[in-house]
């Protein structure tokens, strides 16, 4: 059985070329123009992920996602977002978003985002990504960093540049590799909220010495652990 895609989006045209896009790829879709219709033929048909628009009529996508995720606290949301400043994508992921990606995209990038969302939906404990690290265990897929017995759920940009430092232990990574990364762009302005994400995942990490997040000064920053 294919799975089933609800998109929301107030662009005629736009939900024309996506349906028919998806539906050739073997998916099955039903569409919606605003946040109430998106909400109601949620209720009535179901859907295995839910792609919408952030700036719609009636209801916004953040309010028709919230009452989604009363319904159905699991299934994954893809918001399509014109929106540029990291407020607005934090927003998103406070009220339980998997993922964004900012307009004007390509249809081939929203594919791959789509593949990879439904594919952690259905992936068991075994297929989790997982990175074992001094004394810790980050699981990438549930975004959860376990000290010991001890287990704390990060946030969606925590995860995020975690998985990128672990990924690259005793080298720099870009400060502007992290943002984009992150939020799919390097702008100036969105360096402190960087810094900021950084100094949480040195608390997160404080139990075990031998771990350092560097601060490569003008560079990036660099995930070290040093010998015991």
């Amino acid at each position: 059985m294919s799975n089933k895609i609800l998109f929301v989006e107030d662009e005629e045209d736009l939900t024309l070329i996506v349906a028919d896009t998806l539906r050739g790829q073997g998916y099955e879709v039903i569409t919606a123009a605003d946040g109430i219709s998106g909400l109601e033929r949620f209720k009535t048909d179901g859907a295995d992920i839910v792609v919408a628009d952030v700036m719609m009529p009636k209801m916004d996508g953040f309010s028709m996602a919230k009452e989604i995720r009363k319904i159905a606290p699991a299934v994954p949301l893809l918001f399509l977002t014109a929106k540029s400043t990291i407020d607005d994508v934090e927003e998103g992921f406070e009220i339980g978003a998997n993922d964004y990606l900012k307009k004007p995209f390509e249809l081939r990038e929203l594919i791959v985002r789509i593949k990879a969302l439904l594919r952690r939906q259905g992936s068991n404990c075994d297929e989790d990504i997982k990175f074992s690290f001094g004394q810790y265990l980050f699981n990438v897929t549930t975004q959860t960093l376990s000290f010991g017995e001890k287990s704390m759920e990060l946030s969606h940009f925590e995860a995020k540049i975690l998985e990128r430092l672990v990924s690259n232990i005793g080298k720099t990574v870009d400060a502007s590799e992290l943002m984009i990364a992150v939020w799919q762009r390097d702008e100036p302005s969105n360096r402190n909220s960087l810094h900021g994400y950084i100094h949480k995942l040195r608390r997160a990490l404080r139990h075990d010495p031998s771990i350092t997040i560097i601060n490569q000064r003008g560079f990036g920053y660099m995930l070290t652990i040093r010998d015991r």
